[in-house]
């Protein structure tokens, strides 16, 4: 099968392209990518002359390129990743995401119509469901009540992609995902971020009172999750993905402290980001039920490996925190007190 995974060299989407080379031998995989801040064609390097892996750079929004990979490379599949994705970024500058994530996910739907594909996974985030109280969990059937323009933009696109299949039959499946963890991730993410901040010694910055509760699931977890949506999730429907493994953020920080060896006078507690949510936290019994899907990292077990794998690899994410990163962070965190 012919497949196109958008957003592939991000971090879910090469660990996604990863998994589905060495899982589905008989699978091809067109991957376009814009190289945006967040996607990296380090991250899949290794994989340059591979014959089952075709890596593209070009942006979703370009309804040409996206005709002509349709038609040249016999789409049949299509795997949307590609977003912009990251909640402080979205504050500063709204309508990149809008672009991206609505448009773009458009011209995407529309091409998949045009030429006929099997199937359309669209990933999404549970942050479109807004912010929990203290008790309960997000399924399916929780309405939307995105509170950033990054989560809005995401839900947007998910309306979208389920008007597609109920207004064309187009094949379209909607995952919706807790935060994700592991190797390869943009250090600009809560755990790489106080990884990389922890072993060169700097100033670990904390939102508010640390006390926000997320639903952590490990990225190859997360990965295998797409796969059987792809291959076994009913047209039109909804799964949530998530690993029942709730965090306070703070708690977060204090573990990374402890397998780094770094003292908890690093915490430094910052000015909380504008309509921070305070919990997430993800039912994942409909894809467990009917995906036949369960996760398989324990999440102390699983950061520890996360950990030593950033400590392995700092040259990778030492290349990535320079530029228009630093300029970023400054702007975020530096006028904090």
């Amino acid at each position: 099968m012919n497949v196109l995974l958008t957003g592939g060299c991000g971090f879910i989407g090469s660990n996604l392209v990863r998994l589905l080379l060495a899982e589905r031998p008989e699978w091809r995989i067109v991957n376009l990518d814009k190289l945006t801040y967040a996607g990296n064609a380090e991250n899949l390097a290794d994989l340059a002359g591979n014959p089952r892996h075709r890596f593209v750079r070009g942006d979703i929004c370009n309804g040409e390129l996206i005709a002509d990979l349709f038609r040249t490379e016999k789409i049949e599949a299509v795997m949307h990743l590609a977003a912009e994705s990251h909640v402080d970024r979205s504050i500063l500058s709204p309508s990149v995401f809008i672009e991206t994530n609505v448009r773009g996910t458009q011209v995407l739907l529309e091409a998949a119509r045009e030429f006929g594909v099997q199937r359309f996974l669209h990933v999404s985030t549970d942050e479109v469901y807004g912010s929990l109280g203290p008790t309960g969990l997000f399924t399916e059937l929780t309405p939307l009540d995105p509170s950033s323009p990054y989560s809005a933009s995401k839900a947007s696109s998910d309306l979208l992609a389920l008007a597609y299949a109920h207004t064309f039959k187009l094949p379209v499946v909607v995952t919706r995902c807790s935060n994700n963890y592991g190797p390869w991730q943009f250090p600009e993410k809560l755990i790489p971020l106080m990884i990389a901040n922890a072993v060169r010694d700097l100033p670990l910055p904390v939102y508010g009172d640390g006390l926000n509760v997320r639903d952590w699931i490990h990225v190859e977890d997360h990965a295998r999750g797409l796969l059987a949506a792809l291959e076994r999730g009913v047209p039109g429907q909804v799964y949530n993905f998530g690993a029942a493994s709730e965090r306070h953020n703070i708690d977060i920080v204090k573990l990374v402290l402890t397998l780094t060896g770094k003292p908890e006078s690093l915490i430094k507690y910052v000015t909380d980001r504008l309509g921070h949510d305070r919990r997430y936290a993800i039912d994942a019994a409909k894809a467990t039920r009917e995906l036949g899907w369960a996760p398989r990292h324990q999440f102390e077990r699983a950061l520890a490996e996360t950990v030593r794998w950033y400590q392995a690899n700092r040259a990778w994410w030492e290349r990535i925190i320079s530029g228009e990163y630093l300029k970023y962070y400054a702007q975020q965190y530096g006028t904090k007190s």
